[in-house]
């Protein structure tokens, strides 16, 4: 499948092997569930979880383990961030890129991408909103952006 702002196939990566159990080191499951809801209340996104997990505790799949995700598991305790982390991300970028094109006004190539970045935050948008993710009323907006 093609790359949405780009003339490009898809990006090579890894594959993951089809049957995926659980090591034999990991046996208790509801001590995982905890750990997970905790490192979401000290402000880690579902990814850097992910990531912890994986490094300092040696589990190297959720879901296979507990038989859902960690978004899903966060929606089931109630700890999900107010706004999902792909599109805090594109925000964030484009934060950082109106800082740059501040000091930068002249920089052309990266005014483009700045308008590729906003026009997949709305796209992004209407279908959190569709989803319920968001609220009906929520909008992006550069100046709204640098305040949040």
């Amino acid at each position: 499948m093609a790359r949405i702002h780009a003339h490009t196939h898809g990006k090579s990566h890894s594959t993951r092997p089809v049957s995926f159990s659980a090591p034999s080191w990991i046996n208790q499951k509801s001590e995982l569930s905890t750990i997970i809801v905790q490192l979401s209340k000290d402000g880690l996104s579902p990814s850097e979880i992910g990531i912890k997990m994986r490094d300092q505790y040696g589990v190297p799949l959720i879901k296979p383990i507990l038989g859902k995700g960690i978004n899903k598991l966060l929606e089931e305790n109630n700890s999900t961030p107010e706004m999902p982390e792909d599109l805090n991300q594109l925000v964030q970028k484009a934060l950082a890129l109106q800082k740059h094109l501040k000091v930068h006004n002249t920089d052309k190539r990266n005014i483009r991408s700045l308008e590729l970045i906003e026009a997949k935050i709305h796209r992004l948008s209407r279908y959190y909103k569709r989803k319920g993710k968001i609220s009906q009323n929520w909008k992006y907006a550069a100046v709204i952006a640098r305040l949040e």
